[in-house]
């Protein structure tokens, strides 16, 4: 039932990560903070398709 999600920094819009989650018990969009390579700082990551 986990599905494969990707990661997106909000502030340059690269995709850095991938993740997993359960669509069934949280059904909203993932943020999380992580640290952007590109950026050289922790920004907010977005989930995306």
């Amino acid at each position: 039932m986990r599905d494969i999600i990707t990661l997106a920094c909000t502030e340059c819009k690269q995709r850095n990560y991938t993740t997993t989650k359960n669509k069934k018990t949280t059904p909203e969009k993932l943020e999380l903070k992580k640290y952007c390579r590109f950026c050289r700082t922790h920004t907010s990551h977005k989930e995306t398709k």
